[in-house]
């Protein structure tokens, strides 16, 4: 049984990392807030960026004039996984979950005879998927100095990947993140970034006609020039930033999430501790007290 001193020092320990890990909560529900509203409010953008070029692949897709980053380059046999994890642990199940899906991605991949190259951001994903996939890791970004997730950071990584894509370094890219829902709830997501056909619902077109200007969501006709080839050029890219950039939004707000609910956990289950030493020590000292009397009593009884 341990002395009274050292049950003692380990209350005091636990009470010590008590305060950390409710200060820590404190922190992540206060900077939760703000991802949270980061996060929702990138959504709309990209989900109408999204719409637009849907609508404009809906006339490009099938013909020769369609750019290779919207319809590929007629190959399927390199992919490039995009995974985003967060920089800093602590924060439960997150990164894990979004290794797990880019594993079980992974070997499906190489189960087909695909080959698979790894761009990650972030590093706990890097230290966790080096352990079984560091020969097919291509690119390590770090955003531990980003105080916070900007445009230009998105813009920065998504004029990386399409450097790559335009040298060849492979054919398809699909981006491994997870997606906010509630501080419960964050969903690992996979969407494909190359060729953008690939993630868009362009729909079907009975006839079989491709039309001259598709119908927007609202069911209004746009037409658009200088032409649809043109535009999907230079939209294409910032599409991919933008997605890109609503990704890190997402992880941010879950991360946040997930470790404002772990340190809640742990702040919890500290209390508990605390509590059952306390029983235990109260315990051991009145056992050490009634030990103590009997012995002052029977050495009186003896004189």
């Amino acid at each position: 049984m341990a002395s009274l001193k050292e049950l003692k020092t380990r209350i005091a320990s636990i009470k010590s990392t008590q305060k950390i890990t409710k200060a820590m909560q404190m922190v992540a529900a206060a900077k939760l807030r703000k991802a949270h509203e980061a996060a929702e409010s990138s959504r709309p953008y990209s989900d109408r960026m999204g719409a637009v070029i849907a609508n404009l692949a809906s006339s490009m897709v099938g013909n020769g004039d369609a750019p290779e980053m919207l319809v590929g380059n007629g190959k399927d046999d390199v992919h490039l996984l995009v995974v985003a994890t967060a920089d800093r642990g602590l924060c439960g199940g997150f990164n894990g979950n979004i290794v797990r899906a880019a594993r079980e991605e992974i070997v499906a991949l190489k189960r087909a005879g695909k080959t698979v190259k790894l761009f990650c951001i972030g590093k706990k994903g890097y230290d966790l998927l080096a352990r079984l996939y560091k020969d097919d890791i291509v690119e390590f970004i770090s955003l531990r100095e980003e105080k916070t997730i900007t445009a230009e950071v998105a813009q920065r990584l998504g004029g990386q990947i399409t450097a790559m894509y335009e040298a060849g370094d492979f054919d398809v890219a699909r981006l491994v993140y997870s997606q906010f829902q509630n501080v419960m709830t964050q969903v690992p997501t996979l969407k494909t970034l190359i060729p953008a056909a690939a993630g868009l619902d362009l729909g079907d077109d009975a006839s079989g006609e491709t039309p001259s200007a598709a119908p927007d969501l609202d069911g209004a006709i746009y037409t658009y020039e200088p032409d649809e080839a043109g535009i999907l050029k230079v939209l294409l890219p910032r599409n991919l930033n933008t997605q890109i950039f609503a990704a890190l939004l997402e992880n941010v707000a879950g991360e946040m999430g997930s470790k404002m609910t772990a340190m809640d956990n742990a702040t919890r289950n500290a209390g508990d501790m605390i509590d059952d030493l306390s029983l235990l020590f109260n315990r051991t000292r009145q056992a050490q007290i009634t030990s103590e009397l009997i012995e002052i009593i029977s050495g009186a009884e003896a004189l």
